[in-house]
């Protein structure tokens, strides 16, 4: 466990930063429930309870998600679209997902049906925070077809199965966590938790297969301190 800069402790809560952010961290990076947090913590002296750990995760885990937001780089403006199909209560939805050409997720949004009209309220929100894109790549889905065509009229529109593989990949982390909470118990829910992991676990897994040995752990030294940093910022 990395300490933080200084020792200031979180108002209204009886554990430093450098605990909550740790446990928030070890959640979102590995495939750890909240009981196996609590055995981390156990293990390094920390005696807390697993819905101590998930108010932690549940609180905090926004904050972590929009710093990182706030101090990536700028999207490329080569984007791939998704969506999977998420089961809730019984009730088929749809995760969608956007990535650009780095591999960054832009955004997610659970909606219930995948058509037209839920294909242009993703692509409004995508375009409201990041402009218009250059290209876009997506399924054979047909339902993408006439929005991107009203909101993106001169972007390059490439509807092929085969060249949509990197958001393939950003998938196989949610069905991971998915399966590990016993499926997610509402939309709402499921949104709040996909929208700070996905930032959290990207932020400490950088495709790792094209960067060397050095180059890995200066980028990991680097997430790290900024984590470190974001920590500080936490309020209660």
């Amino acid at each position: 466990m990395k300490t933080v800069p200084t020792i200031r402790r979180l108002k209204g809560f009886r554990f430093p930063r450098e605990i909550i952010s740790y446990a928030v961290w070890a959640y979102h990076r590995f495939a750890l429930s909240t009981a196996d947090v609590e055995d981390l913590l156990a293990e390094r002296g920390v005696m807390v309870s697993r819905e101590t750990v998930r108010n932690w995760v549940n609180r905090f885990g926004r904050h972590f998600a929009d710093c990182i937001k706030r101090d990536r780089p700028g999207a490329s403006d080569k984007w791939h679209l998704d969506e999977v199909v998420v089961p809730i209560n019984g009730v088929k939805f749809w995760l969608w997902r956007a990535v650009d050409a780095n591999g960054n997720v832009l955004d997610i949004l659970v909606q219930k049906q995948r058509n037209a009209k839920a294909a242009s309220r993703f692509l409004k929100r995508l375009i409201d925070r990041f402009g218009a894109p250059r290209v876009v790549i997506t399924d054979k889905l047909r339902s993408y077809i006439r929005p991107i065509r009203n909101l993106v009229a001169n972007a390059d529109h490439r509807a092929h199965k085969g060249l949509n593989n990197r958001i393939e990949g950003s998938h196989r982390p949610t069905r991971k966590r998915e399966k590990l909470m016993g499926r997610f118990k509402s939309p709402g829910q499921a949104q709040r938790f996909l929208d700070a992991h996905d930032q959290i676990n990207m932020f400490f897994r950088p495709r790792r297969y094209r960067l060397t040995a050095t180059s890995y752990r200066h980028a990991r030294s680097d997430a790290f301190d900024l984590w470190n940093g974001y920590a500080l910022e936490m309020t209660a």
